[in-house]
C-alpha cells in the first residue's frame, strides 16, 4: 500500500500531500500572524506573534477612529518631520517583520519531501504572498518619505534664520499672525518674477477670523523701508532703469538683482525680505511671513486636486485660441482655473484681483484633509516646484490648527485697495494705513453688500473708467463677494 501511495505520488499532475495546508496555513498566518505557529505546536512564539498581531491592531483602530473623527488632528501630525521619519522607519520595519512571518509560516509547515514542480509552485504562492504585504507597505512608507522631503525642502527649521518657536505659545502672544500671499509670475518669456498679486492676510490667531488686504501691482510711488532702499529711492520706487516703470510687482525682482539693497539677505530670500518690508509700511501693518506662489506651478496643485469648483456668472476668455470658460457652476482644470484667475480680456487688473481671492477662498474650503492625504504624493511634488515661504517648520502645526479654524466658519472678508478708492499712480498712502487699520480693528463686525461683483467680467463696450463703481472703503466678506 505504501508503494502505491508513493507511486500516486510521483505521477504527473498528482497533488503533493501536504502542500496546499501549508500554503492555506501560511496565508492565514499572514492574515493573523502566529496562526501557523500555534498549529506546530511553537505555542510560545505563536502566542507571542499573536499578542503582538492583536496589539497593532488595536492601536491601529483606535487611532484610526480617534483621527477620523478629527482629520485635523491627523493633518497636525504630517506637518511634523521628525515624526514623518519616525513613521516611514516604523513601516518599514513592520513590512520586514511581516515579510518575515510569512517566510518563516512556509518553512515551519511545508511538507519535508516535494517534488520539484511543487517546491517551486510553493516558493512562488509564497514569494506572491510577501510582495503583496511589502507593496503597500512600501507604497506608505514612501509616502511618508515623500511628505517630509516636501515639508523640509518648503519650510525650513526656524524659517530659515534660526527663529526659535515655543510650542506651548507659537504666537508668541501675537493676536493676530500676517501672512503675505505672493503670486509670482515667472513666464518663460519674461526675465526674473514680477508679483501681480500682493494680498496681506491677517489672521486672528483666536479666531481664525481674516482680513485680505490686497494691493494693486501697478501701484506707483510708493515709499521704499529705511536703510538701502530708501537711501537710493528717497522719493519714492522709480524702477531700475528706463525700461521699468516703478510698479509694485517689480520690487521683488530688483532686490534679486541688487543684493546691496537688502544687505545680509541670501539669493531668493532678498525679494521676499524688501516687499515684505515695502508692503508693511504701505499698510502700516507688520509682515511675519510670505508665501510665494508661482502662478504656473499653481495649475498643478490644482489638477492634484482634483480641480477646484467654482462659480462663472458669466463666460471668461480662456486660452490664445478664442475658448471660453462658459458660465455655471464648474470644476476647473489646473490650466483653466489658472486662466479664470489672470484672464483680464473684457475686464481689468482690479476685476481680475477680485476672481483671485474667490479662487483662494474656494481652494482653501475644497482642499480638506483628506484630499490632502490622498493625493499627498502629487501635491507634495507640485508643491516643491511652485510654493516657497519663510513660515518655519516648527509652526506648522499651529497654522494647521489656525486653517481648521478657517475652514470651520471664521468669517474672511477682504478690502481690494484699487481705483476709484485708491489713485494708483498717486496713492494716498495715509488713508490706506487708516483703512487697513480701520478693516483690521472692525474684524468680524456687519459690512455692506460690495457695490459690484468682483468676478463680475465686463462685456466688450462696456466702460472700464473707475468713476464707473463706487468707492468701496469697508471690507466685505468673501461670502458675499464670490457667486455661489
Amino acid at each position: 500500500m505504501a508503494s502505491r501511495r508513493a507511486g500516486r505520488r510521483d505521477r504527473p499532475g498528482a497533488a503533493e500531500p501536504g502542500l496546499s495546508r501549508a500554503l492555506a496555513l501560511t496565508l492565514a498566518s499572514a492574515l493573523v500572524w502566529g496562526i501557523a505557529h500555534l498549529a506546530t505546536g511553537r505555542r510560545v512564539a505563536g502566542w507571542l506573534l499573536l499578542s503582538l498581531y492583536l496589539l497593532l491592531a488595536a492601536a491601529a483602530g483606535v487611532a484610526g477612529a480617534i483621527l477620523r473623527a478629527d482629520l485635523n488632528e491627523l493633518m497636525d501630525l504630517a506637518v511634523r518631520p521628525e515624526l514623518l521619519s519616525g513613521a516611514a522607519g516604523a513601516i518599514l520595519l513592520l513590512g520586514l517583520v511581516w515579510v518575515t512571518v510569512v517566510i518563516r509560516s512556509y518553512q515551519l509547515l511545508r511538507p519535508s519531501s516535494l517534488s520539484l514542480g511543487a517546491g517551486t509552485a510553493g516558493a512562488v504562492a509564497v514569494a506572491v504572498l510577501c510582495f503583496a504585504v511589502a507593496v503597500p507597505v512600501s507604497w506608505g512608507a514612501y509616502s511618508t518619505y515623500l511628505a517630509r522631503d516636501a515639508l523640509t525642502s518648503i519650510f525650513q527649521a526656524g524659517g530659515g534664520d534660526g527663529r526659535k518657536i515655543d510650542a506651548k505659545d507659537p504666537w508668541n502672544g501675537q493676536a493676530r499672525v500676517n501672512v503675505l500671499l505672493l503670486g509670482g509670475d515667472a513666464a518663460r518669456n519674461r526675465s526674473g518674477v514680477r508679483t501681480d498679486s500682493m494680498t496681506l492676510a491677517s489672521i486672528n490667531t483666536r479666531t481664525g477670523d481674516t482680513v485680505l488686504l490686497s494691493l494693486p501691482r501697478n501701484l506707483e510711488n510708493f515709499p521704499m523701508p529705511p536703510g538701502p532702499a530708501r537711501d537710493r529711492f528717497p522719493y519714492g520706487f522709480t524702477g531700475d532703469g528706463a525700461g521699468t516703470p516703478g510698479l509694485l510687482n517689480e520690487v521683488y525682482q530688483y532686490a534679486e538683482d541688487h543684493p546691496d539693497v537688502v544687505p545680509g539677505a541670501r539669493k531668493n530670500r532678498r525679494g521676499p525680505e524688501l516687499l515684505k518690508a515695502t508692503i508693511g509700511g504701505i499698510l502700516g501693518q507688520p509682515v511675519d511671513y510670505y508665501i510665494l506662489v508661482d502662478m504656473f506651478g499653481f495649475a498643478d496643485i490644482i489638477d492634484a486636486m482634483g480641480g477646484v469648483r467654482i462659480n462663472i456668472p458669466e463666460p471668461i476668455p480662456y486660452g490664445l485660441r478664442g475658448q471660453v470658460l462658459p458660465a455655471g457652476n464648474r470644476v476647473l482644470k489646473g490650466k483653466e482655473a489658472l486662466w479664470y484667475g489672470r484672464s483680464r480680456t473684457n475686464s481689468d487688473d482690479y476685476t481680475r484681483m477680485g476672481r483671485q481671492k474667490c479662487l483662494l477662498a474656494a481652494i482653501a474650503k475644497q482642499a480638506d484633509p483628506a484630499t490632502v492625504l490622498t493625493s499627498f504624493d502629487k501635491l507634495a511634488a507640485a508643491a516643491k516646484r511652485t510654493i516657497s515661504t519663510d513660515i518655519p517648520q516648527e509652526l506648522l502645526p499651529a497654522f494647521v490648527t489656525l486653517s481648521g479654524k478657517v475652514k470651520d466658519g471664521a468669517r474672511i472678508d477682504s478690502l481690494q485697495f484699487v481705483p476709484p478708492l485708491i489713485h494708483t499712480g498717486n496713492p494716498d498712502f495715509a488713508l490706506i494705513r487708516k483703512l487697513a487699520a480701520r478693516a483690521i480693528a472692525e474684524e468680524g463686525q456687519p459690512t455692506p453688500s460690495p457695490s459690484a461683483s468682483p468676478t463680475r467680467s465686463r462685456t466688450p463696450g462696456t466702460s472700464s473708467s473707475p468713476k464707473a463703481t463706487k468707492p468701496q472703503s469697508k471690507p466685505v466678506s468673501l461670502e458675499a463677494t464670490c457667486p455661489h
